[in-house]
């Protein structure tokens, strides 16, 4: 029983709100363990992937970067805490339609994705959506959901085995297994999915700060749709949110995110 109510107590006092969503988030991870594992990770991916030597493609990749991350250091009306990061924007040259930000602001974006992207502004979609990952914690905040899910089974797993004598710890494992697998398809798939539409949801918002019409987030995810085909995961089963899903999402969120578009890059705090 002392262990339930420690891990309540920690669950309850490691409560924050995500940016723009003022969603409520589990941080069982501290922000400099987050930032060494983003840096440690970005210096392995670095050494092992083929880095551009595109003049044009990294000056542009590089220039909307700095713009999205100003936008994050400079949140309007205090919506968010300014992360202060060291921004990092390195252009990857495979043919992969891939972009991600690690903690602590190492973004790359994939060669393979521009295509896709097409324009400035669609570029921006997709770092504005990594960057808000960064923003709000997701790496975090999953491997705080993780503990708790570890934590929990543990727990459950070890109530059945004392209820239980000596038949329960023989079944013990298996019903490990199967909290586990609960766990997975009722608390992280999902949660996974809710950290991706916050994703899109926030990153709008830092494109329009940025100086980029929130609007062509629209056609990007169409595009990414349309390069996508074939059969689907589920969405119930998927880390993403279905494409029509996010689309319809991205919709309903634009008027929001007009609210800070200043065109030519001036800032919403202007």
């Amino acid at each position: 029983m002392r262990r339930v109510f420690l891990l309540a107590f920690c669950l309850l006092a490691a409560c924050e709100s995500a940016p723009v969503t003022g969603r409520s988030q589990m941080m069982l991870v501290s922000e400099s363990e987050e930032r060494q594992l983003g840096a440690r990770t970005y210096r392995e991916v670095l050494a092992k992937e083929p880095q551009s030597h595109d003049v044009e493609l990294n000056a542009l990749v590089e220039k909307v970067g700095r713009r999205i991350a100003d936008a994050a250091e400079h949140p309007p009306a205090d919506m968010w805490k300014a992360p202060h990061y060291n921004w990092e924007f390195r252009t990857i040259a495979k043919n992969v339609p891939n972009a991600f930000c690690l903690p602590g602001g190492k973004v790359a974006v994939y060669a393979g994705i521009l295509p896709i992207t097409r324009t400035e502004a669609g570029l921006a979609t997709v770092i504005g959506h990594e960057v808000a990952h960064a923003l709000a914690r997701h790496s975090a905040e999953r491997l705080s959901d993780q503990k708790a899910v570890a934590a929990g089974t543990m727990l459950a797993t070890l109530g059945l085995a004392v209820a239980g004598g000596k038949s329960g710890s023989t079944y013990a494992p298996m019903a490990a297994a199967a909290l586990g697998a609960g766990a997975t398809v009722g608390i992280l798939l999902p949660m996974s999915r809710t950290q991706e539409s916050e994703a899109d949801h926030i990153g709008l918002v830092l494109m329009a700060m940025a100086g980029y019409d929130p609007r062509e987030a629209v056609g990007v995810w169409e595009r990414m749709k349309a390069r996508s085909g074939g059969p689907r995961t589920p969405e119930w089963l998927s880390t993403h949110p279905a494409d029509d899903t996010r689309i319809a999402d991205i919709r309903h969120w634009v008027p929001e995110a007009m609210r800070y578009y200043r065109p030519q890059g001036r800032s919403a705090r202007d």
